[in-house]
């Protein structure tokens, strides 16, 4: 599927594009609240500056997507493959982003104020500047994550996340929640 043959139907009221393919698709500054592209291939994809609050993204392949300035506020994006993504500035709060793979994925100066991270794969993840205050990483890896400036106010993390590899970035334990591990 095309972009402008995607967005002629969105426009017309469908919100159902569940596995489409839109390799490379240049959608940015759509308006696409709502929108359901589980399962969907958004690889390459440019959804930079677009507007992808309360979508269901879950399980969709957006490797090396551009989602730049993007608005992905509420959002499903569970299981989904953000691998080498361009998340700058993106706004990602409150989404849902357990079991997502962001390997490598450039989060600078993104909101995930109380984003669900659980069991996300962040190795190598670039968070400077990033807004992770009341997120939750349980379970997340974020080994040779970068997370220089970032807030991490009231983030919830068990010190199993913790590795040496992190540690240099001077966390305080006051501004943690530190869950419970039995």
């Amino acid at each position: 599927m095309d972009a402008m043959s995607f967005l002629s139907q969105y426009i017309s009221g469908k919100r159902n594009f569940q596995r489409a393919n839109l390799h490379q698709a240049n959608l940015s500054n759509a308006n696409l609240r709502g929108v359901n592209l589980s399962e969907a291939d958004l690889s390459g994809a440019d959804l930079s500056k677009a507007n992808l609050s309360k979508c269901n993204l879950s399980r969709a392949n957006l490797t090396n997507a551009d989602l730049s300035g993007a608005n992905l506020q509420g959002a499903n994006l569970s299981e989904v493959n953000l691998i080498g993504a361009d998340l700058i500035r993106g706004n990602f709060q409150e989404a849902n982003l357990s079991r997502a793979d962001l390997r490598g994925a450039n989060l600078k100066f993104a909101n995930l104020l109380g984003a669900n991270l659980t069991e996300a794969e962040m190795s190598g993840a670039i968070l400077n500047g990033a807004n992770l205050r009341e997120a939750n990483l349980i379970g997340s890896n974020i080994k040779e994550s970068e997370f220089n400036d970032a807030d991490l106010t009231n983030v919830i993390i068990t010190e199993l996340e913790m590795t040496e590899e992190v540690l240099h970035i001077g966390l305080s334990h006051t501004w943690i929640t530190w869950a419970g591990s039995c």
